[in-house]
């Protein structure tokens, strides 16, 4: 979501609870050694799948996933409106955020709504991957009605699953296993589902927001409390066997150089079933990125891209990933309380008024493309009529 990773394995970082997180990490990997998917199953759900090309996707009327989800603000009716603009992109697939505040009881709620999202998405012909968890933006989530969005600030609202008190804290995590044990249950053959991206960004500081000045309220050991997280979710998800993928994918690197991989990064590289990633860079960088990725020998999908203001567009980012195979799902779809046309640096330097060059985002909030030529080539890659 944002390009930030700082001090991730400070030197205050005890020896002896680097110890219990290596052992966790090595014992947890030998006992999912049979889990984790062969490449030859990898590709088949490739085959099965083809290109898939879409959307990171958040509804205008919303300003986090809460919102989008909550009773009282899930709005169907404008889901289907803009799932509708999706397809007419030739879009097969929209990255979809949860929140496990929307747990509740066995989960009959959010289940239901996953439910109606996922009859309306296979109206318009277009798949999920469903993202359980994200360790991005605001650290401190509470459920029931969200703020309004900060004027001129890039994703002001978005909040990130679990907050600060719980992943600080790994006795607490468990508390989050009934949660994406009971999404698993509900939907791990459904075939309108294509993966699971488990944990969006788990190491990412959000120095450029929440970690800044005096308004620390980020984890000081976000990396170590996100990877240990990680493992556990994995280590959840694989007791149920999902058909579809299990992913986490790496966000912040070219991972050209095998060798000086982060923890994190070797972690997520090594878990996953299919390979995702993000880049947020132009198209020389995004081929790089690409090669060095395909060492891994499994499918992959790029699971954020296009910021214009950062010289990652669509053109030629698009037909690269294409051309490679990689799968494809731009930030940001349509304009509305994300907010997410104005940059990141937003939160130093709010906007008064409309950017002359939106940073993310496809539509507005009525359907009129931002940029009409824009969405021209966007058919011209994935086939679509007008």
């Amino acid at each position: 979501m944002m390009l930030t990773r700082s001090n991730l394995w400070p030197t205050q970082w005890t020896c002896g609870l680097l110890s219990v997180l290596l052992a966790l990490f090595c014992a947890a990997s030998d006992s999912q050694a049979q889990s984790r998917w062969t490449p030859e199953q990898a590709q088949a759900w490739q085959e099965k799948h083809g290109w898939l090309v879409g959307s990171n996707y958040i509804p205008a009327y919303a300003i986090n996933q809460l919102e989008m989800w909550q009773i009282g603000t899930f709005d169907l009716q404008r889901i289907d409106q803009e799932l509708g603009w999706a397809r007419s992109l030739g879009f097969n697939s929209m990255r979809v955020f949860l929140h496990d505040l929307l747990w509740a009881g066995e989960g009959k709620d959010l289940l239901d709504r996953m439910e109606q999202f996922l009859s309306i998405a296979q109206k318009h012909k277009i798949g999920i991957v469903f993202v359980p968890f994200d360790s991005v933006w605001d650290p401190q989530p509470v459920a029931g009605r969200q703020r309004d969005p900060k004027k001129g600030v890039h994703n002001s609202g978005w909040l990130q699953s679990p907050g600060a008190a719980i992943l600080g804290d790994p006795n607490k995590h468990v508390l989050m296993k009934p949660y994406l044990q009971g999404i698993l249950k509900r939907f791990k053959d459904d075939p309108r589902i294509q993966a699971w991206d488990l944990v969006n960004e788990l190491d990412n500081d959000n120095a450029n927001s929440y970690g800044r000045n005096g308004t620390k309220t980020e984890l000081p050991n976000k990396a170590q409390a996100g990877l240990i997280f990680a493992e556990r979710c994995f280590e959840w998800a694989r007791e149920i066997n999902p058909s579809q993928p299990l992913t986490c994918g790496v966000w912040i690197s070219l991972w050209e150089d095998e060798s000086k991989l982060s923890p994190v990064d070797k972690f997520c590289l090594e878990k996953s079933d299919i390979i995702t990633f993000h880049n947020y860079g132009d198209g020389e960088t995004l081929r790089r990125a690409i090669k060095s990725l395909k060492r891994y020998g499994r499918p992959i999908v790029c699971t954020e891209y296009m910021a214009r203001g950062n010289n990652s567009h669509f053109d030629p980012n698009l037909k690269i990933l294409k051309e490679e195979n990689v799968g494809a799902h731009n930030w940001g779809f349509v304009d509305g309380k994300s907010q997410t046309i104005y940059p990141w640096d937003s939160w130093q330097k709010p906007y008064d008024k409309e950017p002359d060059l939106w940073f993310h985002d496809i539509f507005r909030i009525d359907g009129t493309p931002y940029r009409a030529g824009e969405v021209d080539y966007i058919r011209s890659i994935t086939g679509a009529k007008p």
